[in-house]
């Protein structure tokens, strides 16, 4: 088994597939019309994605995840080579925080658009 997606409200679901694009060169795999007269963008590689939708009436912050039962907490992508990772985060105007290096891999975390914390993790 594997796990094929995630599916996220975001305010501006094509802005943030571009900016996850532009740092872990994903791919827009559809787009379109999606529940309750909202939209969807699907980002990702060949074998999972993110879907971005967007609703069509007015959205509300979460707040504290962490703190929220069935709250998102961070979503953890593996990269190949971390240091490019953080410099394309940096180069899209994030700022890289919590770094550590222990087994079995080494990490950073961003948030990024729309309040998301996003896990990069390379094993390498």
């Amino acid at each position: 088994m594997r796990l094929e997606h995630v599916n996220l409200t975001v305010a501006d679901p094509a802005a943030t597939a571009a900016v996850l694009q532009e740092i872990f060169g994903w791919q827009i795999r559809w787009q379109g019309a999606a529940k309750d007269n909202g939209f969807t963008v699907h980002v990702g590689d060949a074998e999972s994605y993110l879907a971005l939708y967007a609703p069509a009436g007015d959205q509300r912050e979460v707040g504290d995840s962490y703190h929220l039962t069935g709250g998102l907490n961070h979503l953890g992508v593996v990269v190949e080579d971390l240091a490019d990772a953080e410099a394309r985060v940096r180069a899209a105007g994030f700022t890289p925080h919590s770094h550590a290096d222990y087994e079995p891999g080494r990490r950073f975390y961003f948030d990024g658009p729309d309040g998301v914390e996003y896990e990069v993790v390379s094993y390498a």
